[in-house]
């Protein structure tokens, strides 16, 4: 499955939404591909030092996520870093909105960096916005 680069633009807050998008990161990554994540808007304050990883669900299916344990998405990003080729960027804009430093976000995080620069690494790949 190496190849193309999967590059996964996260700015929901819905469980639903981070954990395909973690699903997609944790896959790709481990499948050998390079994997290129950027949290942003809602998605982000997930990813802070001590947040809750209980983000609201947008239907029956987020309910049915929790009730049957499934592998939570921060542990999905965690493990895509850690067993794969995969970054994750914090969106400089929503760090400075939501008054965050790097300090604040959890250490398996990139730097932080802007949405022109991610689309410029992420030119040639494949994009998933959720």
């Amino acid at each position: 499955m190496a190849g193309q680069k999967a590059c996964v633009v996260v700015v929901s807050g819905s469980l639903e939404r981070l954990q395909m998008a973690a699903m997609v990161a944790s896959v790709a990554a481990v499948s050998g591909q390079e994997v290129l994540v950027f949290l942003s808007m809602n998605a982000l304050s997930y990813f802070t030092r001590g947040a809750s990883v209980v983000a609201p669900h947008e239907g029956p299916i987020g309910e049915l996520m929790r009730t049957k344990k499934i592998p939570e998405f921060k542990m999905l990003i965690e493990q895509a870093v850690a067993l794969g080729d995969a970054k994750v960027f914090p969106c400089s804009m929503a760090m400075d909105v939501l008054g965050l430093e790097s300090a604040d976000l959890e250490s398996y995080l990139a730097e932080p960096t802007g949405l022109t620069k991610f689309l410029s690494d992420a030119q040639n790949g494949q994009i998933w916005t959720f």
